[in-house]
């Protein structure tokens, strides 16, 4: 399941990112990807190491995981620390597969989804557009300032070379709850009829209360804990 999700960043929160922005220093992007990935990765990446990146950190992880669709759709158990990566003219990220454990020790994960914010106005650049392969087929996202894509770790993708400006995105990895891709997708239906039905069903219905059941036992089945 591939997943556009609007208005994640609301415009408030987009103005205090950008203003964060000014006051962070940037390196080669290449030195966080693996050993592939690195070798076809020409972009700069902001340093959220220092007090500073620390707290524009915090504010997009706290804006991210709280949000319902993210909750819904990825059934998070663990995050990656985010990164914030700036590719201006000539810079792409050319075909690759993230890696599959990412982090030390304590922090080490399994990629089940990776995600991409979008921070910069698509009219301020061109090219840039994130292409993921999926089934024999390809989709090409430039998304608004704010809105996000959610999809599987497991596939290979690419951003073409920006032509001209800069663009702007946040990008991390969600290990799942759910391993499984048709597992989460079913939840994730299973959710957003659970919303739909409070609009119009008492929560102590036998309606709402056997579709709560049901998604909280499939829960139990197929929990990664």
């Amino acid at each position: 399941m591939i997943l556009t999700i609007g208005a994640v960043l609301d415009t408030e929160t987009l103005a205090q990112v950008h203003k964060a922005l000014a006051d962070l220093a940037w390196s080669d992007g290449s030195r966080t990807a693996g050993k592939t990935a690195g070798a076809v990765k020409s972009n700069d990446q902001a340093d959220l190491r220092n007090p500073p990146g620390n707290a524009l950190h915090s504010m997009l992880r706290q804006t991210v995981e709280t949000h319902p669709v993210v909750k819904a759709a990825a059934q998070p158990k663990r995050f990656s620390r985010f990164l914030v990566s700036r590719t201006g003219e000539g810079g792409g990220y050319g075909a690759h597969i993230d890696n599959a454990l990412m982090g030390q020790g304590a922090a080490r994960l399994r990629s089940d989804l990776s995600f991409t914010l979008f921070l910069g106005d698509p009219a301020d650049y061109d090219g840039g557009e994130l292409i993921i392969d999926q089934a024999g087929s390809a989709q090409s996202f430039k998304l608004a300032a704010g809105d996000m894509v959610l999809y599987p770790s497991t596939t290979i993708h690419q951003v073409v070379p920006v032509t001209r400006g800069s663009r702007l995105v946040c990008v991390g990895w969600i290990e799942s709850l759910v391993r499984d891709l048709a597992q989460r997708e079913m939840l994730f239906d299973l959710e957003n009829l659970r919303t739909e039905l409070r609009r119009t069903l008492p929560r102590q219905s036998v309606e709402m209360l056997t579709l709560d059941k049901s998604i909280a036992n499939l829960m139990r089945m197929w929990s990664d804990t």
